[in-house]
């Protein structure tokens, strides 16, 4: 199992088992490899075997706690991590679960104590300040949020290969700054307006570090020198320093009134417009459609909708268009018999085609995903579909606008986890008005 060799791993745990029934150890790592192919029910029945042999120890505890919780069964996976603090009160990783499943729940209050909690106990327990940087971004608590995010190490790899020092929030007069991808294409979407921002500071030149469907996009913004994809060899010397894109924020002393939202700040090629503009109709208000985002991300069963039919209450209204965007999965579906949508997704080669047919459209409609925030970049109105479980900390809370994306973003919530009727019938309203105004 440390070596990465989870098959092996599994076949030796299961005959362990065999061996010697009683022996705890082994059901708890059986059941970590079982939960990571999401065979649930199996790996809470070896958890349980676990703790029947050895009930004292605490992180079989929190182990069937993190399993309980992603089933959304969270009086149960309270009672688990309780059950842990109970056994060791010093474990600053039950406290930080355990915030975790309070933020879940909205008992943000109670999450926050139970983060601080952990760090009282070590404060260079990484993984509970990271958590509560989502907490206080979700609240629109920038200046401790930004501070809590550097907690976070996903960069490290990259970080590794980069001879020249980490920006500090020095001056740049001068100085050449190499600003590195983080995350997925809309945190870099989102984030990448900073380039401009650091060039005004007196940056001589930037160069940014991409995404490759990304890197046509990006040329058009603002500020920035050069783009380099990552499958692209990186050039080891020519910068003063490197950054990773979300620590700018920081540095920038980024709150709720600062944010820099000067929109647009990214533009669709004129000849991709060109070449995409005869293949999206010309009928009534052309809308834009993305309705599921990529399988990988961890909570894209609840921010993606089951299918696309569930969007079918949007045909009722006269004189729109539909148009699909969607890539990957779901690209291949259709609305259900009678309804017409005209599907450019599966034909987009890249970011910058996206941004081209957006440029066609009237109005973008989508799940928490990047098209979002390339239609709020390209400055078009986007109306966003928000899950009510693990709200992205970028939305904030209660808000139906978004100071990131003012006056082109409108957010539709959920009330009730899982119920999307209320919220696609919330647009149907919103559409049946501004077919109305037009």
């Amino acid at each position: 199992m440390q070596a990465g060799d989870n098959g092996n791993a599994e076949i030796s745990f299961e005959n362990a088992v065999q061996l010697a029934p009683d022996l705890a150890e082994a059901h708890t790592n059986l059941a970590m490899l079982l939960s990571l192919r999401d065979e649930n029910k199996a790996a809470e029945m070896h958890y349980l075997y676990s703790i029947s042999s050895n009930p004292g120890y605490p992180q079989t505890h929190i182990n069937l706690g993190v399993l309980l919780a992603k089933q959304k069964r969270f009086i149960e996976a309270e009672a688990a991590y309780r059950k842990a603090i109970e056994l060791n009160a010093g474990s600053p990783d039950a406290w930080s679960n355990l915030g975790v499943l309070y933020a879940c729940m909205k008992r943000e209050e109670e999450a926050e104590r139970c983060y601080r909690t952990a760090l009282f106990l070590d404060e260079t327990y990484t993984k509970a300040r990271f958590n509560l940087s989502y907490l206080q971004l979700r609240q629109g608590r920038f200046e401790e949020g930004w501070q809590s995010l550097e907690a976070r190490d996903w960069y490290a790899p990259l970080a590794k290969q980069l001879p020249m020092p980490r920006w500090q929030g020095e001056s740049l007069a001068g100085k050449s700054l190499l600003i590195c991808f983080e995350a997925g294409f809309g945190d870099v979407i989102q984030f990448c307006r900073y380039a401009e921002v650091l060039k005004k500071q007196g940056a001589t030149s930037i160069t940014l570090l991409s995404h490759p469907p990304l890197k046509k996009l990006l040329s058009t913004l603002s500020g920035v020198d050069s783009i380099i994809s990552f499958d692209e060899p990186l050039p080891s010397s020519g910068f003063d320093f490197w950054t990773p894109l979300l620590s700018i924020p920081r540095h920038c002393n980024t709150n709720l009134d600062s944010i820099p939202a000067r929109l647009p700040y990214l533009h669709a090629d004129a000849d991709r417009i060109e070449k995409w503009k005869p293949l999206v109709p010309q009928l009534g208000l052309r809308v834009g459609l993305v309705w599921r985002g990529s399988t990988q991300f961890e909570n894209d069963a609840d921010r993606s909708l089951p299918s696309l039919a569930l969007l079918a209450p949007l045909w009722s209204v006269k004189n729109i268009t539909f148009i699909s965007l969607q890539k990957g999965a779901g690209e291949n579906e259709n609305p259900p018999d009678g309804l017409s949508l005209t599907s450019l997704g599966p034909k987009l080669t890249d970011f910058a085609d996206t941004a081209a047919v957006i440029s066609c459209l009237d109005l973008v409609i989508c799940i928490d995903t990047a098209v979002a925030h390339l239609a709020g970049a390209l400055g078009k109105p986007c109306w966003v579909l928000l899950p009510d479980y693990k709200t992205d900390w970028r939305w904030l809370t209660e808000r139906c606008d978004s100071p990131w994306y003012p006056e082109v973003m409108r957010l539709f919530r959920q009330s009730t986890m899982g119920d999307w009727n209320p919220v696609i019938a919330d647009v149907v309203n919103a559409l049946e008005a501004m077919v109305k105004r037009s």
